[in-house]
């Protein structure tokens, strides 16, 4: 059966529908003939039980894809620990519960690289996830998300729920939250270079040593992967979701400025956490059980959001 037909006329409810990766996935599924809920933050707190109950009173849904997150880089993590933990796992593990009472047939739910241990060996395998403790950073955001896992493989086996988990890389790509406030380190990047050229500047503080690396996922490409493993895969062991692709923060940085344009020097500053030391995954199993591979490549996809910022953002100038 073709995409297309699987999603045809099914209702599918999309928390975070609204948002970054939210927006891709509802884009495909309206493209594939299904009937689409987002619930709006303004209308439904998913940290609360009554709007949980009524987001499934109003539309009660087939499948469940659960995007919604309170989630930001290494600064707003450090900031907000308490709060990442809390909304994060409150929401899952709600909504999770309100999906298997009402009978849903499916929920996906995507959790984050932010879960595996500090210094898992790269490529970071599945099998790996419980061999330590996460990098100290984001470890509440992490094992919030993780504990979801725990109430996936535990209502699989008692109440025989089918709920899925992709672990997923951060993502990049037109769209995407250029708040500087929680921002990831590509927007951040992009930002701070044009900042810097329009004010004239002549160099860029960046946070960390640059030593690090890391693994981007273009947004359009993680819909997919999505909705591929939605459709394909029904088990509750996680599964990664990246691009295999791994990239030291200091090339990252000379990408973006050789993209942005910005002439100037950057100043590396080593008083900020570097964060995880490496992370790039293990996507074989994505490919083996849903036939999942990250399209894009990842310096065409970095111009296509500098550019989209560039547009969207500067044609105000």
């Amino acid at each position: 059966m073709s995409k297309n037909e699987f999603w045809k006329d099914k209702h599918v409810t999309v928390t975070g529908g609204a948002g970054f990766l939210g927006s891709y996935v509802v884009e495909k599924l309206r493209n594939f003939g299904a009937d689409v809920f987002v619930p709006l933050v303004e209308r439904y707190d998913l940290r609360k039980t009554p709007d949980i109950k009524k987001l499934f009173d109003d539309f009660l849904p087939e499948i469940v894809i659960h995007l919604a997150a309170n989630v930001g880089g290494i600064g707003a993590n450090m900031k907000n620990p308490g709060k990442f933990f809390y909304d994060n796992i409150t929401m899952g593990v709600q909504l999770m519960e309100e999906a298997r009472v009402r009978n849903v047939n499916k929920l996906v739910n995507i959790g984050t690289i932010c879960s595996y241990p500090k210094f898992t060996p790269v490529p970071f395998r599945e099998e790996e996830l419980w061999s330590g403790y996460p990098e100290e950073t984001n470890a509440a955001y992490g094992l919030a998300k993780k504990m979801l896992i725990v109430q996936s493989q535990a209502y699989r086996q008692q109440y025989g729920f089918n709920s899925i988990n992709l672990l997923q890389v951060n993502l990049y790509g037109p769209r995407d939250n250029f708040n500087p406030e929680s921002s990831h380190v590509i927007p951040a990047l992009i930002k701070k270079s044009f900042d810097a050229i329009d004010n004239k500047e002549d160099s860029i503080i960046f946070w960390g040593s640059g030593n690090p690396t890391r693994e981007f996922l273009y947004a359009e490409d993680a819909a997919h992967g999505i909705l591929l493993a939605a459709e394909k895969y029904n088990k509750s062991e996680p599964i990664n979701l990246g691009s295999g692709f791994e990239i030291s923060i200091k090339d990252l940085a000379s990408l973006i400025i050789k993209f942005t344009g910005f002439k100037g020097k950057v100043v590396w500053d080593t008083t900020k956490p570097d964060g995880q030391p490496k992370r790039c995954l293990d996507v074989s199993k994505a490919e083996k059980e849903f036939g999942f591979r990250a399209k894009t490549n990842f310096e065409e996809g970095l111009k296509k959001t500098i550019e989209w910022y560039r547009e969207k953002h500067l044609s105000r100038s």
